[in-house]
């Protein structure tokens, strides 16, 4: 059965200045740089892939559902490559904290000797093995990752058979996915497309193709909200569960426990929606997995490494079932054990006296 076409929108006009403004922030292909070339078409690849198979299971092709699908598809496999590296950071992150005396008394011993202070400091970190940057690997190279993504929907947003200076972003350059390019700029959700943006919503070529400018910011404006607060919730979670109270990095954490989500609801009205997508698809899964590692492999001298203590001492507690008896003695059994007093049989005359003495008439007597 042939596949449905996506749906054709009417373009009309140039295109706006303001998209021009923001392609033109990312040069022509050949002066980018080549990270950035690679990963869109690494990352473009792998979209297309995840797109296929919600088309082969019967999801609609031209859908912005499934343009989104595939772009959480995308999130879930760039994340388990980049799990080695979050188990790098886990172990920098401990091991800065078993050494942070260490680094006190250098800090206090070499206090009017930077150049000393820093020789002795990575002498520490050679001692220990501990690279102080592994803790930031993770979002750096995220970063670039990031970064392609935007072009890759920049390029989507652009999109333009009739301009002879266009260049298909990624894969869709390529002869077996460039049918799907128009497909992926066509895509809604609720009439906004991937690369819709909250500042771009009265963009001309999108009034123009049908797009809602209303939805459009009501859609993108709930994916900041969701974004910013899944980022300060991810990073709160760090510092009231497995930071300890003397350690003094937990100061520039609570620094940018509030920096980083204004950077994330400032910037965000500027980003498309499929990038909006990403980080928050990105963040539930950060929040997920540093559940999991603080809840299992916790920093010592953290609240949550006293939680896991109690924890495993309950489950040791539970294993071994109720605690046994003390052994009694039948001597001591026979001594604490109360005498039971049996009654005494009375005799049927007696009880019939008894009865008469009471008052009550015997048996035969008359009046």
């Amino acid at each position: 059965m042939a596949v449905p076409g996506p749906r054709r929108r009417q373009r009309a006009g140039p295109p706006n200045t303001l998209l021009r403004r923001r392609s033109a922030a990312f040069p022509s292909h050949g002066a980018r740089v080549f990270i950035i070339d690679w990963i869109g078409t690494g990352g473009s690849w792998i979209l297309v892939q995840f797109h296929a198979l919600f088309t082969l299971i019967g999801l609609n092709p031209a859908s912005g559902w499934t343009w989104a699908f595939s772009i959480v598809g995308l999130v879930i496999v760039i994340r388990i490559l980049l799990i080695p590296l979050f188990v790098k950071q886990i172990k920098a992150q401990r091991n800065l904290q078993i050494i942070q005396p260490k680094i006190k008394e250098i800090q206090k011993k070499y206090a009017g000797d930077r150049e000393k202070q820093s020789q002795e400091m990575m002498k520490i970190y050679r001692e220990t093995g501990t690279n102080p940057l592994a803790s930031c690997l993770p979002i750096l190279l995220q970063a670039p990752i990031f970064f392609a993504l935007f072009t890759v929907l920049q390029g989507i947003a652009m999109y333009n058979p009739d301009n002879p200076d266009y260049e298909a972003p990624g894969v869709f350059a390529w002869a077996d996915y460039a049918d799907l390019l128009p497909q992926a700029h066509e895509a809604s959700i609720w009439d906004v497309p991937l690369y819709g943006y909250f500042m771009g919503a009265n963009n001309e070529n999108l009034i123009a193709g049908g797009f809602s400018p209303l939805h459009t910011q009501i859609l993108t404006m709930v994916l900041i909200i969701f974004m910013t607060a899944t980022t300060f919730r991810t990073q709160r979670q760090l510092i009231v569960k497995n930071s300890a109270p003397d350690n003094p990095m937990v100061r520039q954490q609570k620094i940018l426990l509030y920096v980083f989500p204004v950077i994330f609801a400032v910037g965000g009205i500027n980003f498309p929606m499929g990038v909006l997508i990403y980080w928050l698809t990105t963040n539930l899964w950060t929040m997920g997995q540093q559940f999991y590692v603080i809840r299992n492999n916790p920093q010592p001298g953290t609240p949550a490494y006293d939680a896991w203590e109690a924890r495993k001492a309950a489950k040791a507690a539970k294993k071994a079932g109720p605690a046994p008896e003390p052994e009694v003695s039948t001597e001591e059994a026979a001594t604490a054990a109360p005498v039971r007093v049996q009654p005494k049989k009375v005799p049927r005359s007696k009880r019939g006296k008894g009865s008469a003495s009471g008052g009550a008439p015997a048996k035969g007597s008359t009046s």
